[in-house]
């Protein structure tokens, strides 16, 4: 025999170890779950853990640690040992008053209080639960999420695009994505945002000339550049002149509101726009604005409120 089979050896002799493996059998646990199970303090349990370094899994979810025991991934004379521990283990165990069937049935309540705990967090939490998710993480999860509704094979534009933040978002979900800016050094910045993209094009064009084929775009964004356009008939017939037969155009922004400091402090154009502008603009091009709906209002944004205008043919 090796000196790794006394090792083995050593850490069943003690019950209460071999108690926890079995438990860890059966259910993955936390420190802190164990020792409930076991009745033993934390450190006791700690230290019997510990001990048992070699038979055992862990895994690590943020600052806690969960253990089990998975026999089929022991080495061979771990293996063995264990099955000639358990067989005599399981014939004790048929006693309703031994320990490993008490052992079992805290497991169960043991077990039973993590829906408990969870229903009790969040009824704590309540409103706060969104940033708390937001802490743990981020947000960016959430366009990535709908982007991923994007029907496969989409030909996508960003027009205006700016530094490029949306095209990571669209890029994985799209067949290509096109980013179009007027100010090449926004496009500088999107390119360094995008040098790993091998699906996504920027070029520099203005949005009344766009430089893209006529009939190339599935679905083309525009998200707060239009309040920036003097001239916005010409921006609409080019986007209906590169969306395909069944092709989209998304715009958001402001809602029609009275801050006239903006043309002044901003250079905007525009002091937003209301549902009615908005289709006489896509009807001039042959378009229809399929839905028009306000969003939410911010309550941590300055701004005026936005809007999320959809249109096609």
């Amino acid at each position: 025999m090796t000196v790794a089979v006394f090792d083995r050896l050593a850490a069943l002799a003690e019950p209460i170890r071999v108690r926890l493996l079995r438990v860890l059998l059966h259910e993955e646990l936390a420190v802190g779950e164990v020792a409930r199970v076991l009745q033993a303090s934390q450190p006791t349990a700690s230290r019997h853990l510990k001990q048992l370094e070699g038979w055992l899994l862990r895994r690590k979810v943020g600052t806690a640690t969960f253990y089990r025991l998975e026999p089929d991934q022991l080495p061979d004379e771990a293996r063995a040992l264990w099955a000639v521990v358990m067989a005599g283990v399981e014939a004790e165990a048929e006693d309703p008053a031994s320990v490993w069937a008490e052992d079992l049935r805290r497991l169960g309540g043991v077990v039973a209080a993590r829906s408990a705990d969870s229903a009790e967090l969040f009824r704590r939490l309540g409103s706060r639960w969104d940033d708390v998710r937001a802490e743990l993480f981020g947000t960016g999860f959430v366009a990535a999420t709908l982007a991923a509704l994007l029907p496969p094979g989409q030909r996508v534009a960003d027009l205006g695009c700016g530094t490029g933040a949306l095209l990571p978002v669209l890029a994985p979900a799209a067949a290509v994505a096109y980013g179009v800016d007027r100010e090449a050094a926004m496009l500088e910045v999107a390119a360094a945002r995008t040098a790993d993209l091998a699906n996504v094009e920027l070029r520099v064009g203005l949005l009344d000339a766009l430089p893209l084929d006529t009939g190339a775009i599935d679905i083309a964004l525009c998200q707060l550049v239009l309040h920036h356009v003097r001239e916005l008939g010409p921006v609409f017939a080019e986007v209906a002149r590169v969306l395909g037969r069944d092709g989209r155009l998304v715009v958001v922004d402001m809602v029609e509101h009275e801050r006239e400091e903006y043309r002044d402090t901003m250079g905007h154009q525009h002091l937003g726009f209301s549902e009615g502008t908005l289709r006489s603009l896509a009807e001039s091009a042959g378009l229809r604005l399929w839905s028009y709906r306000p969003l939410p209002a911010d309550p941590a944004a300055q701004g005026p409120s936005l809007f999320v205008g959809v249109f096609g043919r």
